[in-house]
């Protein structure tokens, strides 16, 4: 160990500072790529030259007619399509959804079209868990 790493370590309000700092640039570094999430993610989803996305699905390219005044506007969503951003507590569409207390356009307590849990059951694995690590009987 050299002579700088033995006095940074024997002072711990210096490796105290140092860590805060590198805190801080991480937490800079972190607002920015999240903005830059959120921005692009704004413009693919706004997009009027596409006939679908990721989120909705690609049925305009089977529709037969090509009604052009529909592929020139913009397209509307909602803070809950932000599929991307909102894998981050602390991107700018999190903050939004918080701030607007949570509650989306289609009201309290009404869940989005095909969004809500699975209702069917789930099949039961005809296969035997032989894992006996776990089993307390077994010691």
């Amino acid at each position: 160990m050299d002579s700088e790493g033995l006095r940074t370590a024997s002072n711990p309000s210096a490796v105290l500072a140092s860590l805060l700092c590198k805190r801080a640039k991480i937490h800079e570094e972190l607002r920015n790529i999240e903005k830059q999430v959120y921005d692009m993610e704004t413009s693919y989803l706004q997009d009027p030259s596409q006939c679908g996305n990721v989120l909705k699905g690609f049925e305009g390219f089977l529709s037969s007619s090509k009604n052009t005044t529909l592929l020139k506007r913009s397209r509307k969503f909602q803070a809950e399509d932000r599929l991307f951003s909102l894998s981050s507590v602390t991107s700018p569409a999190a903050e939004e959804v918080a701030r607007d207390g949570g509650v989306s356009a289609n009201g309290p307590g009404k869940p989005k079209k095909g969004r809500g849990p699975r209702e069917a059951k789930r099949r039961q694995s005809s296969e035997v868990d032989f894992d006996y690590e776990d089993d307390p009987d077994m010691m």
